[in-house]
């Protein structure tokens, strides 16, 4: 653990004298959030990994006690041509989880995004049939999944599969084979190692007609056989989004169906919205670039500054409340250097989006998320 890094003083968070601080007497987020069992999860990129930025190696082992691949196990880049698989990325990811005694999860099995572009059609260029899609999707599922049993620690299986009125997400999966996609996923990476938590994962978590959905959703699943460990709610949050109250009905809800609510993809986007913007995470929202979208090129302002920490500070805040539903927070990123939401829904956008800046440096608002805990 480097001492150069932030980390505030034992001293300075009363009732914490049970938690195990670092050798120089300071506690890191990873500590705060594990005295009540809560996992603090990053996920990291392949030169992270690869020990090509320093810096990001430090903050990470430093700071979070699990890890997720931001990209390198999804299906266009695990196996990019039939048959092909190119593991070397996540091997690196999984070993370096191990070494520092991470705890890594796998993101992701079943999505429509990245998706290899082979994966939905014949020889001839036509779309699959349900039993050939079917016989895919599962071998993806027992060949990534059998080859990490016993070392990752859960996997998101299905990601992005309801619509945020409730409905089904129309993906090539849903249209070829039907909503049975999601059992058949599950059993499948039930069936490839027990032993690995099981998650869906999605995005606006806390539109009422999305959790209304999963409630149902997971209920039936668990009807027939599937198991659910946990429920991720990505947490792609903005300035005025989401509605705390909502998003707070969405964690009780999940909770009450008997599986921990993760918070999976967790960072903020403090930019202007474009026009008719989602408020979500779909991917395929693209914008063109303008000025008046990009107003922090050189850094915060204080009104901006002042935003961030207290959407930060608020959601923490939340956080704490629910502690006993909740089992992991993972930044999707270490740095706003590395941010997916420079590029999206804008792209070459100046983003503020977590809690180390451009530098790796900790932000200050940090150190009072920490004392929350």
């Amino acid at each position: 653990m480097k001492s150069s890094l932030f980390l505030i003083p034992l001293i300075a968070l009363a009732g914490c004298t049970t938690q195990q601080p670092a050798k120089d007497g300071t506690l890191t987020l990873k500590d705060a959030l594990g005295k009540h069992e809560i996992l603090a999860g990053v996920a990291v990129n392949v030169d992270e990994v690869a020990g090509r930025v320093p810096k990001a190696q430090d903050v990470i082992t430093a700071n979070f006690s699990s890890i997720v691949a931001e990209n390198c196990m999804k299906q266009e880049k695990i196996v990019p041509e039939q048959d092909k698989y190119f593991f070397d990325d996540a091997d690196s990811l999984v070993a370096f989880g191990e070494r520092n005694g991470m705890k890594v999860i796998g993101h992701c099995l079943v999505w429509h995004s990245q998706a290899a572009p082979w994966f939905f059609t014949d020889a001839k260029g036509g779309e699959v049939s349900r039993d050939t899609l079917i016989a895919r999707m599962k071998n993806h599922i027992s060949t990534v999944v059998g080859r990490y049993k016993g070392r990752i620690y859960g996997w998101d299986v299905v990601n992005e599969a309801i619509e945020d009125d409730g409905s089904y997400r129309e993906t090539p999966y849903y249209k070829i084979i039907g909503p049975d996609y999601i059992e058949i996923a599950l059993k499948a990476a039930q069936e490839a190692d027990p032993d690995a938590e099981l998650y869906l994962n999605d995005f606006s978590m806390s539109k009422p007609g999305k959790r209304d959905k999963y409630v149902e959703l997971m209920k039936d699943l668990r009807a027939k056989g599937c198991r659910i460990d946990a429920i991720g709610m990505q947490s792609h949050n903005g300035g005025d989004y989401p509605d705390f109250a909502e998003y707070e009905k969405s964690m009780d809800a999940f909770a009450a169906c008997g599986v921990k609510v993760m918070m999976t993809e967790l960072d903020l986007n403090i930019l202007p919205k474009p026009e008719s913007f989602g408020q979500g995470a779909n991917v395929g929202e693209e914008y063109k670039y303008r000025e008046e979208l990009d107003p922090y090129k050189n850094g915060l302002d204080e009104k901006g500054q002042q935003l961030f920490d207290q959407r930060y500070l608020d959601f923490f805040k939340i956080y704490e409340k629910h502690k006993d539903q909740i089992s992991r927070i993972t930044l999707w990123g270490v740095s706003d250097k590395t941010s997916w939401l420079n590029d999206w829904p804008v792209e070459g956008r100046t983003a503020y989006a977590l809690l180390f800046d451009r530098d790796y440096n900790p932000k200050p608002v940090l150190e009072k998320i920490i004392a929350l805990f």
